[in-house]
């Protein structure tokens, strides 16, 4: 079920009214209702995967005991039987044919023909952040910080809660968990602003992305049809799309599980005004790079050990990452020049300078360095960004190459600026919120400032509700782009 769906937007209500006012008696029955629901959710998209995500919830429910075991070899045991079983799931359904593929490839290559049996099964949508879901609870039940949760509908809800299953954030049991636990009143000042995320979040996919991603699509599909500047608008384009679509799904997550009371991990924080790229690092996809900061780069020694430890993790991690985005070279790639990106900051000691603090927190507007900064960052993530979208790295190397030796008919790009009509209003949004990506108020001293910056986000909103009728009148209900990871 998507979130910009006339199915979505029957759903919500429905549940939200009998969680509430229905099911609000116990604690027990909100939990079934949830866990129920989100599976309804997850069924409405294919109901044949709903086996896969209750066999993986409860192989993980019932290794989390065994973890927990004083018999270290015993916990240890189970520990890489939740390691292996997570894995292979995600191995069989996601990374099967590739490996086959490229086993296939070098065969040939020796003069020796195989002929792989290939899977032709779509890809469960979101089972590389349940399976992620289920490894971080084992992985703190080892280390100490979870217990093993004796209620297997509490443990189902942390793992297939509806907004977070398909495309995240990825969630800690020691975040989330107890939430599900403890008895939940209705707020309304957290509904409104769990209403006003889901609100701007309809804004970015459906106003911004989607608009964006036909443009995008028209360039990035026929690039050898294109000069060089219309290639650079291009790329910028597919970055705010991507950008507008993820973010945009991060945001209505967070939004409709404030609806019900919880509070989920942030996912995004304006990655582009990020300063450096471990900067960006910080405020893209966090829940990800976090999940393999604590639970890959630390056991591997993380920066222990000198550089040149820290220099193969650091690559570790980032090749992985762009690994699990998908099986396909060009992701590898992708995480390839974002280790090479960070490689500098690491090496000068740099890769901790913009930790917690905002840009301009305490001004209007960044200072000419802060802007250099801001914009050289941008322009590397952009020129990564080409690698993710093409999936032919060969492709992705012409198209760069393209930018710089294509200069025929360059008055073509004034077409394809009508993209700035959908960055800018986004941007200068974001830069508003850029201290807090959850209160989306307007608290100005100067009344003026505040009637004016209230009218353009009910603007906004009003903007959003009419693209959402109309698309969910022609049916054009696009999927969300990590739905396919």
């Amino acid at each position: 079920m998507l979130f910009n769906s006339l199915a979505f937007l029957v759903f919500l209500p429905i549940v939200f009214g009998l969680y509430w006012f229905v099911f609000n008696k116990r604690l027990s029955w909100q939990n079934g209702l949830l866990l129920i629901a989100s599976y309804f959710f997850y069924g409405w998209w294919s109901w044949q995967f709903m086996a896969l995500l209750a066999l993986s919830t409860f192989l993980d429910y019932v290794y989390g005991f065994s973890v927990a075991s004083l018999n270290r070899k015993r916990a240890r045991l189970f520990l890489w039987l939740s390691i292996i079983n997570n894995l292979g799931i995600l191995a069989v359904f996601k990374y099967y044919n590739f490996f086959a593929l490229q086993f296939q490839q070098g065969f040939d290559t020796l003069g020796l023909h195989i002929h792989p049996t290939l899977l032709e099964v779509a890809l469960p949508i979101g089972i590389s952040f349940y399976t992620f879901h289920g490894m971080s609870y084992v992985f703190d039940i080892y280390r100490g910080r979870q217990k093993p949760v004796t209620n297997f509908i509490e443990y189902a809800v942390f793992v297939s809660f509806f907004p977070l299953l398909v495309a995240g954030p990825i969630e800690r049991a020691t975040h989330l968990l107890p939430q599900i636990q403890q008895r939940r009143s209705f707020s309304y000042r957290q509904a409104a602003e769990g209403c006003r995320l889901i609100l701007w979040g309809m804004f970015k996919k459906v106003v911004v992305a989607d608009s964006l991603a036909g443009i995008a699509d028209g360039i990035f599909n026929n690039y050898t049809e294109h000069n060089g500047l219309t290639l650079i608008l291009g790329a910028i384009a597919f970055s705010f799309q991507i950008y507008g679509d993820f973010s945009g799904y991060s945001d209505i997550a967070l939004g409709t599980a404030k609806l019900f009371g919880f509070e989920l991990l942030s996912n995004f924080k304006f990655p582009y005004f990020s300063r450096d790229i471990a900067e960006f690092w910080r405020r893209w996809h966090i829940s990800l790079s976090s999940w393999f900061r604590d639970y890959l780069y630390i056991p591997l020694g993380g920066s222990k050990g000198g550089k040149l430890k820290a220099v193969k993790n650091t690559f570790i991690i980032f090749l992985v990452s762009g690994f699990w985005h998908g099986a396909s070279w060009n992701f590898i790639a992708w995480g390839f020049i974002h280790a090479c990106g960070f490689l500098p900051l690491l090496l000068m000691n740099r890769n901790r300078t913009h930790v917690n603090e905002v840009v301009a927190a305490d001004r209007l507007f960044p200072n000419g360095k802060e802007l250099l900064q801001m914009f050289t960052t941008f322009c590397f993530v952009t020129f990564a960004w080409i690698f993710f979208r093409i999936h032919d790295i060969a492709a992705a190397l012409d198209y760069t190459k393209s930018i710089f030796t294509n200069f025929h008919n360059q008055a073509e790009a004034l077409s394809y600026l009508s993209i700035f009509l959908y960055i800018i209003p986004l941007l200068v949004i974001d830069w508003q919120f850029r201290r807090n990506e959850r209160r989306l108020e307007i608290r100005k001293r100067n009344i003026f400032i505040a009637l004016s910056s209230r009218v353009v986000l009910y603007a906004i909103y009003t903007l959003t509700a009419m693209f959402l009728l109309n698309s969910i009148i022609q049916k054009e209900n696009v999927s969300f782009i990590y739905f396919q990871f």
